[in-house]
Formats: structure tokens, C-alpha cells, sequence
């Protein structure tokens, strides 16, 4: 009996190809951060933060998909480098709400103005329906992921 093995060239998978130019995405928009003197880990809170500010830290956590514990952690080193407030909700005395300083505001012109750019060099060369097509496909994928992640941790373990 042969055991054929199966393999997927690199350059034909959707999540390799997603994963190379995401690492990309993130180095660049590293070293901008790094010119700030700003931690790599806080843009995607800073992100959210300047849509709906005040926020819970359970709430961050469910957005940028990281553990409570690492949301935690990057919050308070986001504190300590004057970003950002925990105050207690005013409706829910139990929750800590995470507020954007006059600072962590601030930063919002400037840092989107290098993800413009990112996202310009990244698209250059690229017709724009192109650049439509690529983000409508990426976010359908996205959705059929979380459905199967979503059915896979309700099925019983075989």
C-alpha cells in the first residue's frame, strides 16, 4: 500500500500567501511605530480605541482576538507610557474601561497617516477594483473561517 503525500506549494495557499504579506504589513508598520518610540502590540488597540474609545479590557480582548491576560498586560504597559486611562464604568462598577489619554488622541493623525501609507505602497501597481476584489475576497474568507472555527469547537471531540 503507497502512501501518497500531499503537499501544497506555498505559493498557491491563501494562508501562506495571507501570513507572508501580513508579516509585511507588520514590519513596516513596526518601524514607523519604533520611530515613535511606541511597542509594536499597541497599534491594534490604538486602532480601536480612536473608533470607540472607553471600551472594556474584555472588550479589547474580543476585538484584537488576543487573551485576556495579554490584553492586561499591554494595557498597563499602554498606561505606563501615557496612552491610555483605566477608570472604573460608571454603569458597571465591576468593569474597567479603558479611555485614550490626550496623548494616545494625538497619535491618531500621524499613525494613520503611515497606515495610509502602507497601505498605498502595498497597493502600488494594483488597479483599485483589483484592491476591491482582494478585500472582499479576504474578508468572505475570514467569515467562512470563524463559521468553521465556530462549528469545530461545538462538535464533541471524536
Amino acid at each position: 500500500m503507497s502512501s501518497k503525500k500531499r503537499s501544497l506549494d506555498p505559493e498557491l495557499s491563501a494562508g501562506y500567501q495571507v501570513r507572508r504579506c501580513h508579516r509585511r504589513f507588520d514590519r513596516l508598520l513596526n518601524a514607523y511605530l519604533a520611530r515613535r518610540g511606541l511597542k509594536s502590540g499597541f497599534w491594534y488597540y490604538l486602532r480601536i480605541l480612536w473608533i470607540e474609545d472607553g471600551l472594556s479590557q474584555k472588550t479589547l480582548s474580543d476585538r484584537t482576538n488576543v487573551t485576556e491576560n495579554t490584553t492586561a498586560t499591554i494595557i498597563s504597559a499602554m498606561v505606563k507610557d501615557g496612552l491610555v486611562e483605566r477608570a472604573r464604568d460608571t454603569e458597571d462598577k465591576r468593569k474597567l474601561r479603558v479611555d485614550l489619554t490626550s496623548r494616545g488622541k494625538a497619535l491618531e493623525a500621524e499613525l494613520m497617516g503611515n497606515a495610509f501609507e502602507i497601505n498605498r505602497i502595498a497597493a502600488e501597481g494594483i488597479a483599485a477594483d483589483e484592491v476591491a476584489i482582494c478585500l472582499s475576497v479576504l474578508r468572505r474568507m475570514s467569515d467562512n473561517l470563524a463559521i468553521a472555527f465556530d462549528e469545530l469547537a461545538d462538535r464533541p471531540v471524536a
